[in-house]
């Protein structure tokens, strides 16, 4: 004899379960990012380093980080500058780039926690 059961599956609940976990999971990434970023950004009495933020928009579920000194862009991407010891030009990309193993585990991590 089969046995019979009943499944029943809201797709949208969980569809929306899902967006807040991937949204969490960008909001924890790109603070990881941050304060990657932090350990590099260069020093100029503190000022460039305060400006840096974390972000996410929900609605697109896109990360930002950024730092919004009058010269940080400048200072990104000028690699003749010469910088205190352990700081350097590229503080955000070098940091993202090594970290997107990390910053894909978060996420992950996230998504799982949801679907459980």
């Amino acid at each position: 004899m089969a046995a019979r059961f009943q499944l029943d599956f809201n797709g949208s609940a969980v569809a929306r379960e899902l967006r807040a976990a991937a949204a969490r999971g960008l909001v924890l990434a790109a603070e990881h990012v941050l304060t990657q970023s932090q350990a590099v950004v260069p020093l100029d009495e503190g000022y460039l380093q305060s400006t840096g933020t974390a972000s996410v928009d929900e609605g697109t579920l896109t990360a930002a980080v950024s730092y919004d000194g009058p010269y940080a862009v400048r200072q990104h991407e000028e690699l003749d500058y010469r910088h205190a010891p352990g700081r350097q030009a590229k503080y955000l990309e070098g940091p993202l780039n090594a970290s997107r193993a990390e910053v894909a585990a978060i996420v992950a991590a996230q998504l799982r926690r949801a679907m459980r």
